[in-house]
Order: C-alpha cells, then sequence, then structure tokens
C-alpha cells in the first residue's frame, strides 16, 4: 500500500538529519579553540552587565540620584533582557548561534565604550540610562539562547556538559573581573574608566572573533559546513504543537524557571543578609567568595556528568543526578542559612548553595540540547524568559516576606520550596529522548 512505501521514508528523513548534524560538529581542537573564545566571551558579557551596579554609587552622586531612581536605572536591563530570549535562540537555530553572539557583542560592546559620552549629551540622566540599560539587556538577552543553540549543534553529547559547565564559568569570572578591576579603576579614573574598560575589552574580543574563527578562510576553525549552506538545512520552523505537547518539555521548562528564580533570590538577597547578619564582616568577603568557589563547582559538575555518561551511564540519569544537586542540595544548604550565627559556617553555607546550583550547567542546560537539538536555541529562550520573569516576583516576594515576617529563614524557606517543586517535576518527567524529529503522520 502507499502507507507501507510512504512509512520507511521518515526513518531516513530523521537519520538524514542525524547525519548532517555529526557531519557539523567541532573537532575536538575546534571545540578547544571555540570553549576558550565562548568562555571569555561570557566573562566579558557579566563584566559589561555588572558595570552599571559597579558604577550606582559614584553616578548617583555625579547626577544625583536618589535610592529609587538608581533602582530604576538598575531594574531596567532586565526588562529589555526578557524580551529577546526567544528571538535570540530562534535566530541561532537558523543563521548560527556563533553569528548572532558576534552581531549582538558588537553592539552592547559600543553601547558600553560609548556610555559616558551619551550619559552627558542630555539633560535627562536618568531617562538616557534607563534606556541604555533596556538595550544593553536587550542585545544580551539573546546570547545564552543562541550559545545553547551553537553547542547543540557543534558538540557531541558524551561532551556538551562539561563544554556548557565551562562557558557559564565566565559568569562568575566576569563579575569577579569587574568587582575587582573595577573598584580599582573607579579610585583611578572615576566610573566612566569602568565602562571603557568593559566596553572596550568586548570590542576585541569581536575584532578576535571574527578575524580569526569566522573569517580565516586558510584556517580550520572557519565553520566551512555553515559558510556552505547548512542554515538552510534546518527546520524553516519550529514544531511549537509536537514539542509543547510532550512531558518532558515542560519539565524542563518548569525546572529551569525554579532554578533562576532560586538563583535570582540567592544574588538579589545574599548580600543585604550578611550585612544585617553579620554587620562587622567585610563586604569583599561574602561577595566574593561564593562566586569564586562557584568556578571549580561549575567546571567538576561537567566534568563528572560527562565522565558517567562515558562509563555507559543513561544520559538521563546523570541528568537528574545533576538536577538533585543542584537544585535540591543547593536549596539544602540555603536553608541553612538561615539557622547559623556563625559568619564561618554562613560563607561555607553560601559558598556550597551558589557552587552547587552551577550543576543545573549540566542538568537541565543540556537537557535541553538532548531533547531538541534541532532548536534548542529556541527551547531555551522560552525556558529563560519564564526563568527570568519568575525570578523578578520571587525576588520582590523575598522583599515583601522579609518585611512581614522580620526573618531571613522565610526567605531560604521559598528557595527551598521554589528549588524542590521544580525538582520533582524533572525527576517525574524529565526524558532525554529527542522529541524534535517529525513523526510519520503528523504535518508540522
Amino acid at each position: 500500500t502507499l502507507s507501507q512505501h510512504l512509512s520507511p521514508m521518515q526513518p531516513s528523513t530523521d537519520q538524514a538529519h542525524r547525519d548532517a548534524a555529526e557531519d557539523a560538529q567541532w573537532s575536538r581542537p575546534e571545540c578547544q579553540v571555540w570553549t576558550g573564545t565562548l568562555l571569555l566571551g561570557t566573562c566579558l558579557l557579566y563584566c559589561v552587565r555588572v558595570s552599571m551596579p559597579v558604577c550606582t554609587v559614584a553616578m548617583s552622586q555625579d547626577f544625583g540620584w536618589n535610592k529609587k531612581e538608581a533602582g530604576v536605572v538598575l531594574s531596567s536591563f532586565f526588562w529589555g533582557y526578557c524580551l529577546t530570549q526567544v528571538v535570540g535562540g530562534h535566530l541561532g537555530d537558523r543563521i548560527g548561534g556563533e553569528r548572532v553572539i558576534l552581531l549582538s557583542a558588537s553592539a552592547w560592546g559600543f553601547l558600553t565604550v560609548t556610555t559616558p559620552v551619551l550619559a552627558h549629551l542630555s539633560s535627562a540622566h536618568l531617562a538616557s540610562m534607563a534606556f541604555l540599560r533596556v538595550l544593553t539587556g536587550l542585545l544580551q538577552g539573546v546570547y545564552f539562547p543562541a550559545l545553547t543553540s551553537l553547542l547543540s549543534q557543534r558538540v557531541p553529547e558524551s561532551e556538551r556538559a562539561f563544554t556548557y559547565s565551562t562557558v557559564g564559568a565566565g559568569s562568575q569570572c566576569g563579575t569577579l573581573l569587574t568587582g575587582a578591576v573595577g573598584s580599582l579603576l573607579l579610585d583611578w579614573g572615576g566610573w566612566q574608566s569602568v565602562f571603557y574598560f568593559s566596553g572596550g575589552l568586548t570590542l576585541l574580543w569581536v575584532c578576535y572573533v571574527h578575524r580569526y574563527l569566522l573569517k580565516g578562510k586558510d584556517r580550520s576553525l572557519a565553520l566551512g559546513v555553515l559558510m556552505q549552506g547548512l542554515p538552510l538545512a534546518r527546520p524553516s520552523k519550529v514544531p511549537w504543537r509536537q514539542l509543547f505537547r510532550k512531558p518532558s518539555v515542560w519539565a524542563v521548562i518548569c525546572s529551569q524557571l525554579s532554578s533562576a528564580c532560586s538563583f535570582f533570590i540567592l544574588l538579589s538577597w545574599l548580600p543585604t543578609f550578611f550585612k544585617e547578619t553579620f554587620p562587622h564582616s567585610k563586604g569583599w568577603v561574602f561577595n566574593v567568595v561564593p562566586w569564586l568557589a562557584a568556578i571549580p563547582a561549575s567546571l567538576f559538575g561537567g566534568f563528572l556528568s560527562d565522565h558517567l555518561i562515558s562509563r555507559g551511564y543513561r544520559a538521563i540519569t546523570v541528568r537528574k543526578f545533576m538536577q538533585s544537586m543542584g537544585l535540591g542540595l543547593s536549596s539544602f544548604f540555603a536553608l541553612c542559612l538561615g539557622h547559623t550565627s556563625s559568619f564561618l559556617k554562613a560563607m561555607v553555607f553560601a559558598s556550597a548553595s551558589i557552587g552547587l546550583q552551577t550543576f543545573n550547567h549540566s542538568g537541565i542546560s543540556v537537557n535541553i540540547q538532548d531533547l531538541a537539538p534541532s532548536c534548542a536555541g529556541f527551547l531555551f529562550g522560552v525556558a529563560n524568559t519564564a526563568g527570568a520573569l519568575a525570578g523578578v516576583v520571587g525576588v520582590c516576594l523575598g522583599g515583601y516576606l522579609i518585611e512581614a515576617m522580620g526573618s531571613w529563614t522565610c526567605v531560604f524557606n521559598l528557595v527551598a520550596i521554589i528549588s524542590n517543586l521544580g525538582l520533582g517535576t524533572f525527576l517525574v518527567f524529565g526524558q532525554a529522548e529527542r522529541v524534535d524529529l517529525s513523526p510519520a503522520r503528523e504535518d508540522l
């Protein structure tokens, strides 16, 4: 019959997609160079992102901002950041994540370098700075979805966790770099020098990637397969209905939402917690040590995940184990923060909680690539948008609970509840089988 003749065609099509994906993957030397380059790119992303928080006090003095006005400028970044997650992921799936990253980095690097000049072009300093932060958020919002798309296409499954964890460690490196160097630059050259520093380094990085990794025709890293039309071979549209009918897709979105929400709550309130609970402690200690500890934790999590898979453990088993560490055990240490009066113990608990949260890079972040490598950027964009919005709600709720209850314990209880809801959903419904391959009898 006709259906008997047609049914074998779909496996052949799916196999062709798999073969094309394997051909597009980086060789080991290419992967090593790109991993280092993207690690630096993520570092610079966060250098730019935290430049404004580092300079807020100095800028407030120059422009006469009060706390509320400074808060408007700082929060403006987030609203732009939420709007381009899905767009960035979809563009990464269609034209190549490296191209999206390069174009956006060019723009946010230029905006950052010109911030001191633009700040003085208008007398409405508050409005102009808030607008610049919205633009920066819009441009940076595409980075991680495009990165997820790029790694899902270019890195073998057995190496994705370590690669993603290594690149993700750049977020802690960038935060520490701007926190340390930015403090010195503030004393030596004023707040303007911090923006020149972070924006200038970003533009140098863009020039390097453009010249040596994307344009070097005589080099092995020219990405010839992509330049010859790989984007045209990718699906022209995202299989929306097929993806969102799968419980495993909703499980990873729910887990990403809870992970991001917990992270934002700790990121926002930990400094205040230490300041109020241990008023004689040094700010540079509790603002640096947890994030410093997160760097080796992230690398170890990626190494452990790939090692377990290479030893024959199923991918979904490893992903769930990493999430148990990243959401379950990390929330336990967060709970401990609310029940200690020792600064040393609090530092250990905070470092353990923040460090273990980096195991999420080897869990849900890679699981998105397991489920839908052909549209991983889009799916990550959806999940990260939900996570970012939930993070804002969680941070506001945390502040309300502190005011209403007068205790920090309720904030850490909130982190534990959110984390374990996401973990439970992922443990029950999480899977690692692909869900983006077209079924035989479904027109997508």
